[in-house]
Protein backbone atom coordinates (compact mmCIF):
# COMPACT_ATOMS: atom_id res chain seq x y z
CA UNK A 1 0.00 0.00 0.00
CA UNK A 2 1.35 3.57 -0.71
CA UNK A 3 2.12 6.18 1.41
CA UNK A 4 -0.46 8.53 -0.09
CA UNK A 5 -3.49 5.58 0.15
CA UNK A 6 -2.39 4.58 3.79
CA UNK A 7 -3.06 8.42 4.72
CA UNK A 8 -6.52 9.07 2.86
CA UNK A 9 -7.75 5.73 4.41
CA UNK A 10 -6.75 7.38 7.85
CA UNK A 11 -8.73 10.39 6.74
CA UNK A 12 -11.91 9.86 9.36
CA UNK A 13 -9.34 10.12 12.16
CA UNK A 14 -8.08 12.85 11.13
CA UNK A 15 -11.05 14.72 10.18
CA UNK A 16 -12.02 13.80 13.70
CA UNK A 17 -9.20 17.06 14.87
CA UNK A 18 -10.90 19.21 12.89
CA UNK A 19 -13.43 20.44 16.07
CA UNK A 20 -12.95 23.87 17.38
CA UNK A 21 -13.63 23.43 21.58
CA UNK A 22 -15.09 26.64 23.34
CA UNK A 23 -13.24 27.90 26.38
CA UNK A 24 -14.14 24.91 28.84
CA UNK A 25 -10.34 25.15 29.59
CA UNK A 26 -8.99 28.52 31.79
CA UNK A 27 -6.83 31.09 30.88
CA UNK A 28 -7.36 34.70 30.09
CA UNK A 29 -9.93 37.07 30.71
CA UNK A 30 -11.85 35.69 34.36
CA UNK A 31 -9.44 32.29 33.17
CA UNK A 32 -11.49 31.40 30.57
CA UNK A 33 -9.66 30.75 26.45
CA UNK A 34 -11.12 30.42 23.33
CA UNK A 35 -8.32 27.43 22.39
CA UNK A 36 -8.72 24.20 24.00
CA UNK A 37 -5.34 22.41 24.65
CA UNK A 38 -5.29 19.43 23.27
CA UNK A 39 -7.69 19.77 20.50
CA UNK A 40 -5.10 18.45 18.13
CA UNK A 41 -2.77 15.06 18.32
CA UNK A 42 -1.83 12.42 16.31
CA UNK A 43 -2.54 12.41 12.07
CA UNK A 44 -3.65 16.31 12.51
CA UNK A 45 -1.92 17.22 8.92
CA UNK A 46 -2.83 14.26 7.09
CA UNK A 47 -5.17 14.72 4.07
CA UNK A 48 -8.65 13.65 4.66
CA UNK A 49 -11.22 11.74 2.08
CA UNK A 50 -12.82 14.31 -0.32
CA UNK A 51 -16.77 14.85 0.36
CA UNK A 52 -18.57 15.51 3.73
CA UNK A 53 -17.47 13.72 7.39
CA UNK A 54 -18.54 14.24 10.38
CA UNK A 55 -17.05 14.49 14.25
CA UNK A 56 -18.63 14.22 17.78
CA UNK A 57 -16.63 14.38 20.68
CA UNK A 58 -17.73 14.19 24.37
CA UNK A 59 -15.60 16.35 26.41
CA UNK A 60 -14.87 16.24 30.28
CA UNK A 61 -12.89 18.51 32.51
CA UNK A 62 -12.00 18.74 35.86
CA UNK A 63 -10.33 21.87 37.68
CA UNK A 64 -9.56 23.32 40.43
CA UNK A 65 -7.04 26.78 41.00
CA UNK A 66 -6.47 29.19 44.01
CA UNK A 67 -5.39 33.05 43.90
CA UNK A 68 -5.85 35.35 41.15
CA UNK A 69 -7.31 32.87 39.02
CA UNK A 70 -9.71 32.10 41.65
CA UNK A 71 -10.80 35.92 42.26
CA UNK A 72 -10.24 36.77 38.88
CA UNK A 73 -13.62 35.03 38.93
CA UNK A 74 -14.82 36.95 41.93
CA UNK A 75 -14.40 40.48 40.38
CA UNK A 76 -15.87 38.87 36.79
CA UNK A 77 -19.02 38.27 38.55
CA UNK A 78 -19.10 41.72 40.21
CA UNK A 79 -19.22 41.08 44.15
CA UNK A 80 -15.66 43.03 44.73
CA UNK A 81 -14.80 46.16 42.97
CA UNK A 82 -11.60 46.25 40.35
CA UNK A 83 -9.54 49.10 42.39
CA UNK A 84 -9.42 47.74 45.85
CA UNK A 85 -6.01 46.41 46.77
CA UNK A 86 -6.82 43.03 48.10
CA UNK A 87 -5.05 39.97 49.34
CA UNK A 88 -6.12 36.60 48.11
CA UNK A 89 -7.24 33.37 49.70
CA UNK A 90 -10.09 31.48 47.21
CA UNK A 91 -10.18 28.95 45.38
CA UNK A 92 -11.39 27.52 42.45
CA UNK A 93 -13.08 24.28 41.19
CA UNK A 94 -14.83 23.61 38.01
CA UNK A 95 -16.18 21.15 36.15
CA UNK A 96 -17.42 20.66 32.14
CA UNK A 97 -19.28 17.92 30.58
CA UNK A 98 -19.84 18.81 26.41
CA UNK A 99 -20.88 17.35 23.71
CA UNK A 100 -19.72 18.71 20.43
CA UNK A 101 -20.34 18.00 16.78
CA UNK A 102 -18.24 19.02 13.77
CA UNK A 103 -19.50 19.04 10.17
CA UNK A 104 -16.73 19.16 7.55
CA UNK A 105 -16.37 19.22 3.35
CA UNK A 106 -13.10 18.08 2.21
CA UNK A 107 -12.89 19.39 -1.26
CA UNK A 108 -11.68 17.24 -3.87
CA UNK A 109 -9.93 19.76 -6.81
CA UNK A 110 -6.50 20.55 -5.63
CA UNK A 111 -6.15 24.63 -4.10
CA UNK A 112 -2.56 26.00 -4.20
CA UNK A 113 -1.65 22.18 -4.60
CA UNK A 114 -2.99 21.25 -1.44
CA UNK A 115 -6.52 19.60 -0.09
CA UNK A 116 -8.76 22.61 1.34
CA UNK A 117 -11.51 21.63 3.95
CA UNK A 118 -13.91 23.92 5.85
CA UNK A 119 -15.66 22.97 9.14
CA UNK A 120 -18.38 24.68 11.29
CA UNK A 121 -18.38 23.51 15.29
CA UNK A 122 -20.54 23.65 17.78
CA UNK A 123 -21.26 22.80 21.51
CA UNK A 124 -24.02 22.47 24.24
CA UNK A 125 -23.42 20.49 27.40
CA UNK A 126 -22.96 21.61 31.09
CA UNK A 127 -20.23 23.28 32.88
CA UNK A 128 -20.14 24.18 36.67
CA UNK A 129 -17.83 26.17 39.24
CA UNK A 130 -18.03 26.77 42.86
CA UNK A 131 -15.33 29.40 44.52
CA UNK A 132 -14.69 29.67 48.51
CA UNK A 133 -12.21 31.42 50.79
CA UNK A 134 -11.68 35.33 51.91
CA UNK A 135 -10.40 38.48 50.40
CA UNK A 136 -9.39 41.02 52.55
CA UNK A 137 -9.23 44.72 51.86
CA UNK A 138 -6.99 47.51 52.56
CA UNK A 139 -8.87 48.21 55.42
CA UNK A 140 -8.53 44.71 56.98
CA UNK A 141 -12.01 44.34 56.36
CA UNK A 142 -12.81 40.35 55.11
CA UNK A 143 -14.95 39.35 52.93
CA UNK A 144 -16.03 35.40 52.90
CA UNK A 145 -18.08 32.47 51.71
CA UNK A 146 -19.24 30.68 48.97
CA UNK A 147 -20.55 30.75 45.58
CA UNK A 148 -21.25 28.28 43.15
CA UNK A 149 -23.29 28.26 39.77
CA UNK A 150 -24.05 25.42 36.99
CA UNK A 151 -25.57 26.04 33.49
CA UNK A 152 -27.05 23.74 30.79
CA UNK A 153 -26.90 25.60 27.34
CA UNK A 154 -25.23 26.25 23.90
CA UNK A 155 -21.85 28.01 23.20
CA UNK A 156 -20.13 29.65 20.25
CA UNK A 157 -19.84 28.66 16.95
CA UNK A 158 -16.56 27.58 14.98
CA UNK A 159 -15.54 27.92 12.03
CA UNK A 160 -12.19 26.35 10.33
CA UNK A 161 -10.31 26.11 7.31
CA UNK A 162 -7.17 24.37 6.37
CA UNK A 163 -4.92 23.30 3.44
CA UNK A 164 -3.11 20.36 3.66
CA UNK A 165 -0.29 18.32 1.47
CA UNK A 166 1.12 15.46 1.37
CA UNK A 167 4.71 14.04 -0.09
CA UNK A 168 5.36 10.55 0.92
CA UNK A 169 5.90 9.83 4.33
CA UNK A 170 5.95 14.16 5.36
CA UNK A 171 1.92 15.82 5.55
CA UNK A 172 1.93 19.68 6.10
CA UNK A 173 -0.58 21.86 7.24
CA UNK A 174 -2.03 25.48 7.67
CA UNK A 175 -5.31 26.34 9.65
CA UNK A 176 -7.61 29.64 10.31
CA UNK A 177 -9.67 29.60 12.99
CA UNK A 178 -12.57 31.79 14.81
CA UNK A 179 -14.81 32.28 17.55
CA UNK A 180 -18.52 33.66 17.13
CA UNK A 181 -19.51 34.68 20.10
CA UNK A 182 -23.31 33.54 19.64
CA UNK A 183 -23.16 31.34 23.15
CA UNK A 184 -24.97 31.34 26.01
CA UNK A 185 -22.64 33.87 27.82
CA UNK A 186 -23.37 36.57 30.79
CA UNK A 187 -20.37 38.42 33.04
CA UNK A 188 -22.30 37.87 36.13
CA UNK A 189 -22.16 33.91 36.44
CA UNK A 190 -19.36 32.03 37.42
CA UNK A 191 -20.16 29.60 34.94
CA UNK A 192 -20.43 29.97 31.01
CA UNK A 193 -20.57 28.09 27.58
CA UNK A 194 -19.65 31.02 25.75
CA UNK A 195 -16.80 33.01 25.79
CA UNK A 196 -18.56 36.38 25.24
CA UNK A 197 -16.40 37.43 22.40
CA UNK A 198 -14.71 37.12 19.34
CA UNK A 199 -11.32 35.62 18.68
CA UNK A 200 -9.19 34.61 15.56
CA UNK A 201 -6.46 32.02 15.53
CA UNK A 202 -4.04 30.66 12.60
CA UNK A 203 -1.67 28.03 12.97
CA UNK A 204 0.05 25.33 10.76
CA UNK A 205 1.65 21.77 11.57
CA UNK A 206 3.40 19.04 10.76
CA UNK A 207 2.96 14.60 10.58
CA UNK A 208 5.43 12.35 9.77
CA UNK A 209 3.19 8.82 9.27
CA UNK A 210 5.44 5.73 8.14
CA UNK A 211 3.32 2.79 6.98
CA UNK A 212 6.16 0.40 6.67
CA UNK A 213 6.80 1.03 10.65
CA UNK A 214 3.55 2.30 11.57
CA UNK A 215 5.31 5.38 13.63
CA UNK A 216 3.61 8.34 13.30
CA UNK A 217 4.18 11.86 15.34
CA UNK A 218 2.37 15.26 14.77
CA UNK A 219 2.67 18.33 16.05
CA UNK A 220 0.32 21.68 15.66
CA UNK A 221 1.11 25.05 16.80
CA UNK A 222 -0.60 28.51 16.85
CA UNK A 223 -1.43 31.96 18.06
CA UNK A 224 -4.75 32.89 19.23
CA UNK A 225 -6.27 36.94 19.01
CA UNK A 226 -8.80 37.75 21.53
CA UNK A 227 -10.94 40.40 20.63
CA UNK A 228 -12.18 42.69 23.32
CA UNK A 229 -15.50 41.24 25.60
CA UNK A 230 -18.00 44.35 25.24
CA UNK A 231 -19.72 43.55 28.04
CA UNK A 232 -16.66 43.81 30.95
CA UNK A 233 -14.40 45.61 28.37
CA UNK A 234 -11.58 43.04 29.40
CA UNK A 235 -9.77 42.24 26.40
CA UNK A 236 -7.51 39.13 26.99
CA UNK A 237 -3.07 38.73 25.63
CA UNK A 238 -2.05 36.51 22.56
CA UNK A 239 -1.80 33.00 23.25
CA UNK A 240 0.41 30.72 22.06
CA UNK A 241 -0.63 26.74 21.87
CA UNK A 242 1.62 23.64 20.77
CA UNK A 243 -0.32 20.36 20.74
CA UNK A 244 1.39 17.12 19.90
CA UNK A 245 0.72 13.10 19.42
CA UNK A 246 3.07 10.31 19.42
CA UNK A 247 1.82 6.90 18.49
CA UNK A 248 2.26 3.22 16.93
CA UNK A 249 -0.06 1.26 14.90
CA UNK A 250 0.28 -1.96 16.32
CA UNK A 251 -2.27 -3.02 12.89
CA UNK A 252 -3.87 -1.14 10.07
CA UNK A 253 -6.89 -0.35 12.38
CA UNK A 254 -5.69 0.53 15.97
CA UNK A 255 -2.71 2.68 17.56
CA UNK A 256 -1.38 3.59 20.74
CA UNK A 257 0.53 6.43 22.25
CA UNK A 258 0.67 9.78 24.06
CA UNK A 259 -0.31 12.91 23.91
CA UNK A 260 0.54 16.35 25.03
CA UNK A 261 -0.15 19.97 24.74
CA UNK A 262 1.93 23.64 25.81
CA UNK A 263 -0.18 26.62 26.34
CA UNK A 264 1.75 30.12 27.36
CA UNK A 265 0.13 33.16 27.11
CA UNK A 266 2.77 35.69 25.63
CA UNK A 267 1.63 39.51 25.43
CA UNK A 268 -0.74 40.90 28.95
CA UNK A 269 -4.44 41.14 29.63
CA UNK A 270 -5.97 44.78 28.90
CA UNK A 271 -8.69 45.88 31.42
CA UNK A 272 -8.83 43.55 34.37
CA UNK A 273 -8.30 44.42 38.04
CA UNK A 274 -4.90 45.91 38.75
CA UNK A 275 -4.12 43.82 41.52
CA UNK A 276 -4.32 40.47 39.21
CA UNK A 277 -1.40 42.11 37.03
CA UNK A 278 -0.64 41.12 33.49
CA UNK A 279 -2.80 37.61 34.43
CA UNK A 280 -0.74 35.73 31.41
CA UNK A 281 -1.53 32.07 31.73
CA UNK A 282 0.60 29.25 31.40
CA UNK A 283 -0.49 24.74 31.67
CA UNK A 284 1.43 21.63 30.14
CA UNK A 285 -0.24 18.31 29.97
CA UNK A 286 0.27 14.94 28.91
CA UNK A 287 -1.26 11.59 28.84
CA UNK A 288 -2.09 8.40 26.94
CA UNK A 289 -4.18 7.63 23.96
CA UNK A 290 -5.79 4.97 21.85
CA UNK A 291 -7.39 4.44 18.78
CA UNK A 292 -9.89 2.33 16.56
CA UNK A 293 -10.20 2.44 12.89
CA UNK A 294 -12.92 0.66 11.03
CA UNK A 295 -15.77 0.07 7.97
CA UNK A 296 -19.48 0.95 8.85
CA UNK A 297 -20.84 -0.23 5.76
CA UNK A 298 -19.28 2.05 2.78
CA UNK A 299 -18.08 4.48 5.15
CA UNK A 300 -15.12 4.57 7.79
CA UNK A 301 -15.05 4.86 11.37
CA UNK A 302 -12.97 6.10 13.99
CA UNK A 303 -13.27 5.68 18.07
CA UNK A 304 -10.58 7.14 20.26
CA UNK A 305 -10.01 7.95 23.38
CA UNK A 306 -7.40 10.41 25.50
CA UNK A 307 -6.57 11.76 28.34
CA UNK A 308 -4.05 14.75 29.90
CA UNK A 309 -3.12 15.23 33.36
CA UNK A 310 -1.88 19.36 33.69
CA UNK A 311 0.69 20.29 35.38
CA UNK A 312 3.20 23.87 35.77
CA UNK A 313 -0.22 26.09 35.52
CA UNK A 314 0.05 29.55 36.14
CA UNK A 315 -2.84 32.36 36.41
CA UNK A 316 -5.53 29.02 35.62
CA UNK A 317 -6.78 26.22 36.96
CA UNK A 318 -5.59 23.32 36.17
CA UNK A 319 -6.34 19.16 36.67
CA UNK A 320 -7.12 16.77 34.32
CA UNK A 321 -9.33 16.24 30.87
CA UNK A 322 -10.68 13.29 29.00
CA UNK A 323 -12.02 12.93 24.76
CA UNK A 324 -13.43 10.22 23.74
CA UNK A 325 -14.36 11.14 20.09
CA UNK A 326 -16.49 9.38 17.17
CA UNK A 327 -16.08 10.67 13.42
CA UNK A 328 -17.00 8.83 9.92
CA UNK A 329 -16.44 9.53 6.83
CA UNK A 330 -16.88 8.56 2.94
CA UNK A 331 -15.11 5.73 1.97
CA UNK A 332 -12.02 6.25 0.64
CA UNK A 333 -11.24 6.09 -2.92
CA UNK A 334 -9.28 2.99 -4.22
CA UNK A 335 -6.85 4.72 -6.43
CA UNK A 336 -5.55 8.23 -5.66
CA UNK A 337 -4.80 10.19 -8.88
CA UNK A 338 -1.72 11.99 -7.43
CA UNK A 339 -1.68 15.63 -7.56
CA UNK A 340 1.25 18.61 -6.67
CA UNK A 341 2.79 18.10 -3.80
CA UNK A 342 4.25 20.59 -1.34
CA UNK A 343 7.55 21.26 -1.65
CA UNK A 344 10.50 22.17 0.51
CA UNK A 345 13.60 23.77 -0.22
Amino acid sequence: MTVAVFVRRLGCMAAAALVLCPATSYADESGISFWVPGLYGSLAATPTTPGWSVATIYYHTSVNASGAAAASREFQVGRFSPTVNINLNLSLSGQADLQFIAPTYTFAEPVLGGQFSATLAGVWGRNAASIAGTLTGPLGNTFGGFLQDALVSYGDLYPTFKLKWNSGVHNYMIYGAGDIPVGDYNPSRLANIGIGHGAIDFGAGYTYLNPATGTEFSGVGGFTYNFKNPDTQQQSGIDFHFDWGVSQFLSKQVFVGFVGYAYQQVTDDFGQPAVLGGFRSRVLGMGPQIGYIFPIGSNQAFLGLKGYAEFDAANRPSGWNTWLTFAISEEAPKTVTPTRHLVIK
